[in-house]
């Protein structure tokens, strides 16, 4: 059997605050396998940013085994945690996180640039990447001549361009209408069935339908760990709503 590509057992993290200590996660066991698509979903407080943050490698736990593709993350140095991300993840955020005054092609250059990508080949790469989302046209706007739809597809874009086994989305469609979600949503699923794992963080049930999978936490535990047998198909969905009429894709 394949190694999974995330596997938590009794994975605690406390924030000391003072004297107060505050439990984020309280012994998470989660297991997460290759190609799944799984939405993370609860209330305030219930963990769920503290849970992305663990799998995006940004913080370590207090308590627990933390293993990202059989290797245990709580034994990596802070270097060795930023080639992880550079290498293997893919950031996706619902407030986009892009230079407003550079254009969607060097946004997306950026983590190649990191990886000392030389020019032609990372702008190569850039483009192939703006293109794979629909904003081959487009590539030269900066963020503030896009709309939500087109600048969510750039933060897609730059997530995708280092070829990442997993993507990592914290509310991608928070800032969108609905449209222009399902158009991301789309391209998401499109991705997933491509092989790479997504990780979804979500309040909106409605947008944690498009995974096979629903986990769902409160108080930092997990209480319900659900198969999703009527995955919503944004494809779909897409095909039955009228053409735009600004001509805005």
């Amino acid at each position: 059997m394949s190694v999974p590509v995330i596997e938590m057992q009794g994975l605690a993290k406390i924030y000391t605050m003072g004297e107060i200590k505050v439990h984020a996660l309280r012994g998470i066991d989660l297991t997460i396998q290759n190609g799944e698509s799984v939405a993370i979903m609860g209330p305030s407080g219930s963990g769920k940013s503290t849970m992305m943050n663990m799998i995006g490698c940004l913080d370590r736990p207090t308590e627990g085994s933390w293993l990202l593709n059989g290797e245990e993350i709580g034994e990596k140095d802070d270097d060795e945690l930023a080639e992880i991300r550079n290498r293997t993840l893919g950031f996706i955020f619902q407030s986009f996180n892009l230079l407003t005054k550079a254009t969607a092609l060097s946004n997306v250059e950026l983590p190649l640039m990191y990886r000392g990508i030389g020019r032609s080949q990372r702008q190569q790469m850039a483009e192939d990447a703006l293109t794979k989302v629909g904003l081959g046209e487009r590539m030269h706007h900066t963020p503030l001549e896009l709309s939500g739809g087109q600048q969510q597809r750039v933060a897609i874009a730059r997530a995708l361009v280092g070829t990442p086994k997993i993507l990592l989305a914290d509310e991608p469609t928070g800032n969108l209408d609905s449209r222009s979600g399902i158009e991301v949503m789309n391209i998401l699923q499109e991705l997933n069935s491509q092989g790479i794992t997504l990780i979804m963080v979500t309040h909106d049930t409605g947008i944690a339908e498009h995974c096979r999978r629903i986990v769902r936490l409160r108080d930092g535990s997990i209480f319900a760990d659900e198969k999703n047998d009527n995955v919503i198909d944004a494809k779909e969905t897409l095909a039955k709503l009228p053409p735009r009429e600004d001509g805005d894709h």
